[in-house]
């Protein structure tokens, strides 16, 4: 069984050709601290013949000086390779290990068991096959165990071998091993494993892990290798619909331009028809190249260039599809979220939400309902602190293609990093949109913004003046608007006050409706935008956040940010319409400048101070601006 083949001397083409073709699994180890599985996965390594023997002579030395086992050599020195490790006995990295036997080949990920590097836990889970569970048979199911074991399930991880671990301390106790068996059968009933397989060992003394113990007649099923060796983890993934995420676009010449990425799931050919996401266009595929040469089809896991029968616009962070089978396209998603950082995590904090080939802003919602790993019930909560987990709500500033993560692993997963530190502090699974149109896709039109732009010789942009109310915002854009028509450019003025009488007329002032309000003008500043319009945009808008929504939605090319500065005594002066008067007095609540904040852009594209200068030298300025950056011709 362990890994020694006489084709390595005799015939050593023939020994490549055999592991090139050997079944492949990867695994990981996992359970609470010194559950001894840095231990077992070096039994592993010495009895499958994977050491080297300078590895074995280093280790034997180190044994003396740092190990665990008395006078014997300490396995787990193989995996546990930091000094930190190694010192206080136990494992804070994640240790990616590679054995072979005669049937199959594996990687395995040695996790940390303490609940800090949980984390670390959750990463070595994210592409593993199968999980082993670790168990010391003197203190049975501990809480640790319990949360390792429900974040595996999580991660889609459906096959688990539940090692009870140190039988040699409890006299191989056949009472104690089906005790531990049943609770933890007991804890895991509900978490959608497809098998659990019990085995009795011991990774120190090596017993069940190759052979069948001696000590232990009482277990008649396989021994740990034999079990790995047998069981089936065949991944579906090529029964599933194609899936590519676009990771480079390949142009070494005028005369190539394919797409670069690796099948994520289902398989491809030359001819079918793809949908590129988010822009909704179709084609077909025109070749399947590779550094090889090219292919007739390439399926699940492959790194391929695809190359189209049409020209189309296609970035890093798009997707490819099966045309027919398209994934769900959204900004709104339920997910399960395990977070990783010692700071909790509130809802609504602004985030970057890191996907397989892209990164979105957004944030958490709502927190649903958080998991108690003891008993798996669910309990409200309004932040999550340290390696909890729960079912929340995310918010993206634009749309994103995905599949639910029991689909598909890669496009349903995501991390979430702080914008400030750039640490990742979360990491969580996609269920399902919470949007009733979420398979409702971009319909591609043949006229495009920069055709209806072109007709109307100029370039589509989005004026956002910001400023305090009574600053001149709406003063100083009626006349720039004027200025632009006798030049005979298309433009259009979105007015705060006049929205607020139609679209937007069931908002009120609370912080939550002004975002929306926002976000609603940012929606129809891009469509105008789209149809090739100057749109001159005219609200308070007093949260930074907010306008960066607005200029990642319009584009930033697109997107001119006008601060009007006009302080807040000279606007209380000018106040055309009594409402600082009427703040002041306590009938207006939440009135910027006043009792709500007003957040200045940092780097506008126009800085203006009306306390230097008039409105028409304003609006002249600004114009001279546009015709300075060619917006005001084609």
């Amino acid at each position: 069984m362990a890994h020694a083949s006489d084709l390595i001397e005799s015939d050593i083409e023939a020994y490549l050709h055999e592991q090139e073709h050997k079944s492949f699994m990867r695994l990981i180890t996992c359970g609470s601290v010194d559950d001894g599985k840095s231990t077992l996965i070096g039994r592993l390594l010495y009895d499958s013949k994977m050491i080297f023997e300078d590895q074995l002579a280093a280790i034997e030395n180190d044994s003396k000086k740092v190990g665990t086992t008395g006078d014997n050599i300490d396995l787990a020195l193989l995996v546990d390779g930091l000094a930190a490790e190694r010192e206080q006995g136990i494992t804070i990295d994640v240790a990616y290990r590679f054995f072979s036997t005669d049937k199959r080949k594996f990687i395995i990920a040695d996790t940390p068991g303490h609940e800090q590097y949980t984390r670390n836990m959750a990463t070595g889970a994210s592409t593993a096959d199968l999980a082993i569970v670790m168990i010391d048979g003197r203190k049975g199911v501990l809480t640790q165990t319990k949360r390792h074991s429900y974040i595996v399930s999580l991660l889609g991880i459906r096959h688990i071998v539940l090692c009870i671990n140190k039988m040699d301390l409890v006299d191989y106790s056949q009472e104690q091993f089906e005790s531990i068996k049943k609770d933890y059968l007991e804890f895991s009933k509900d978490l959608g494993f497809a098998d659990i397989t019990a085995i009795p060992v011991s990774a120190l003394e090596g017993e069940n892990i190759l052979h069948n113990s001696e000590l232990m007649p009482w277990h008649k099923g396989p021994s740990l290798m034999q079990h790995l060796e047998a069981v089936d983890v065949t991944a579906e993934n090529t029964a599933m619909d194609f899936r590519m995420p676009v990771q480079w676009v390949n142009r070494p010449n005028l005369d190539f331009r394919g797409f670069s990425g690796t099948v994520a799931a289902g398989q491809v050919h030359v001819g079918d028809e793809i949908v590129a996401l988010p822009s909704g266009k179709t084609s077909k595929v025109k070749s399947i190249v590779t550094y090889d040469g090219d292919l007739d089809h390439a399926i699940c896991e492959q790194a391929v260039t695809i190359t189209l029968e049409d020209e189309i616009d296609i970035s890093r962070g798009d997707h490819l599809a099966a045309a027919k089978a398209r994934p769900e396209v959204t900004s709104n998603l339920s997910v399960d979220l395990l977070w990783m950082d010692e700071h909790e995590m509130t809802q609504n904090r602004p985030y970057l939400i890191r996907f397989e080939n892209q990164t979105v802003p957004g944030s958490v919602t709502t927190i649903n309902y958080k998991v108690d790993v003891n008993t798996l019930k669910e309990r409200e909560a309004e932040v999550l602190t340290l390696n909890e987990v729960a079912r929340c709500e995310l918010a993206l500033t634009e749309n994103i293609a995905f599949d639910p993560y029991e689909q598909t692993r890669s496009m349903g997963c995501f991390v979430i990093v702080d914008r400030i530190s750039n640490k990742t502090v979360g990491a969580g699974m996609l269920r399902h949109s919470l949007d009733n149109a979420s398979n409702v896709h971009w319909h591609a039109l043949d006229i495009d913004q920069k055709s209806r732009a072109t007709q109307k010789e100029q370039k589509p942009a989005v004026l956002w003046f910001t400023g305090l109310s009574g600053s001149g915002k709406s003063t100083i854009a009626n006349l720039v608007e004027k200025k632009l028509y006798s030049r005979g450019n298309h433009t259009y003025t979105l007015d705060g006050d006049n929205v607020r009488h139609g679209l937007n007329k069931d908002l009120g002032f609370t912080e939550e409706d002004r975002v929306e309000n926002i976000r609603r003008i940012s929606e129809v500043a891009n469509l105008m935008a789209d149809a090739g319009l100057i749109t001159l945009s005219c609200f308070i808008s007093p949260f930074r956040q907010d306008r960066a929504h607005a200029r990642e939605l319009c584009g930033a090319n697109n997107f001119v940010e006008i601060f009007i500065d006009t302080d807040l005594e000279e606007c209380e002066k000018r106040d055309p319409k009594g409402l600082y008067a009427k703040a002041r007095k306590g009938e207006i609540k939440n009135f910027t400048g006043l009792d709500s904040p007003y957040e200045a852009p940092e780097k506008p594209e126009l800085h203006v101070k009306t306390a230097e200068q008039s409105p028409e030298k304003v609006a002249e300025m600004i114009v001279n601006y546009l015709d300075r950056e060619g917006y005001l011709t084609p």
